[in-house]
């Protein structure tokens, strides 16, 4: 089990908490009917700022999914962040899914590289080049070789915050929380071209405990 932080993200507590206070002053100055969509609200940040705990699967050549969401893409592509021909698995988050974002593997930090851009839709091909985006290079020894994991935050239509943890030289373990978007989004993971799919387009993923490929 990998859960080193509360049931509801650090990074939303100042949102709970003024929805909260809006919706009682709602309902003490205006009454009960008058705080119902207050109440609502409020009860739409408390979802989106959950973060369970999740098991880690005991495999040891697996890469597991850095976020939770549906798999938008799964295809041979140019890896621009480790300058390498690499297998892209996108994960596509929506605002009802859990947005804390977790490493895929266990490995050293090679470097963080952040690039501001737009916010358009973050289901559309064109959010992995143009969006504002977060990448984390990992080195992995995955069954004794060494093997290069990108993770890349991309911020979407909505989502206006990209948080990232780790920085260049870090250990990142499997399961361990490294980042968080807010509000809608997607992670691109690039794989090694030898790694095999788990997973295809259309199915739903979930942080940590869903294998994505193997290596």
């Amino acid at each position: 089990m990998n859960y080193p932080h509360p049931l509801l993200a650090r990074e939303g507590w100042p949102f709970i908490a003024a929805s909260t206070l809006v919706s009682i002053g709602a309902w003490i100055f205006f009454g009960l009917g008058v705080s119902v969509p207050f109440w609502i609200i409020t009860l739409f940040v408390v979802q989106f700022f959950r973060d369970p705990a999740r098991e880690v699967p005991e495999i040891e050549n697996a890469v597991l999914s850095p976020a939770d969401g549906r798999i938008v893409k799964v295809e041979r592509c140019l890896d621009p962040y480790a300058g390498r021909e690499a297998l892209l698995i996108s994960v596509f988050m929506n605002v009802f899914n859990v947005h804390s974002n977790r490493s895929s593997v266990n490995g050293t930090v090679r470097e963080v590289k952040y690039f501001p851009g737009l916010f358009v839709n973050a289901d559309l091909d064109k959010a992995s080049s143009e969006n504002e985006r977060n990448a984390v290079v990992i080195d992995a020894l995955v069954s004794g070789q060494n093997q290069t994991i990108t993770l890349v935050q991309v911020a979407g239509l909505i989502a206006r915050r990209i948080l990232c943890y780790t920085s260049a030289g870090e250990t990142l373990h499997k399961g361990q929380r490294y980042g968080f978007i807010r509000f809608g989004s997607r992670v691109d993971v690039y794989l090694p071209l030898s790694a095999t799919p788990q997973v295809a387009p259309g199915d739903k993923v979930s942080a940590t405990s869903t294998v994505l490929a193997t290596l």
